[in-house]
């Protein structure tokens, strides 16, 4: 029996064939904000605004990375024995941010470069007996 594939973090991405990210856009000022929230603004300018759900651009260019070679605390689940993984932080050229994720299984760190071009993707954090859990990647395209 296959497992089910559900988000890790529901509410911050879409799973389908083309996965976005979800965010909040201010309706006044068209500020953008990740991860989603419609309970208020983070615009200073504009806290009372009235914000909308959207999804963010799902191909950008790395701005920074870096690789953790230690396990992170609990609540992080990691697998045993626990294996380096490379954080990448992509800036999104119509949102003008930069959003983290983890680089995608079977690319090589080594060949990241500032500027190079990513997508984003699905990948399994984790699985456990009742399904595997999905979270947001960036692969290099």
């Amino acid at each position: 029996m296959t497992k089910p594939k559900v988000a890790a973090i529901e509410g911050w991405f879409t799973t389908g064939d083309e996965p976005k990210l979800l965010a909040s856009r201010g309706a006044t000022t068209g500020s953008v904000f990740f991860p989603k929230s419609l309970a208020f603004s983070r615009n200073p300018a504009a806290p009372a605004e009235e914000l909308e759900e959207t999804t963010l651009g799902r191909r950008g260019r790395v701005w920074s990375w870096t690789t953790n070679h230690y396990q992170p605390p609990a609540p992080y689940i990691s697998p045993e024995p626990f294996v380096p993984y490379t954080v990448v932080a992509v800036e999104l050229p119509d949102e003008k941010m930069v959003v983290l994720g983890q680089l995608a299984a079977g690319d090589d760190p080594d060949t990241l470069s500032v500027g190079a071009e990513v997508e984003l993707v699905l990948g399994t954090l984790f699985e456990d007996d009742e399904a595997e859990r999905l979270m947001w990647n960036w692969k290099l395209v």
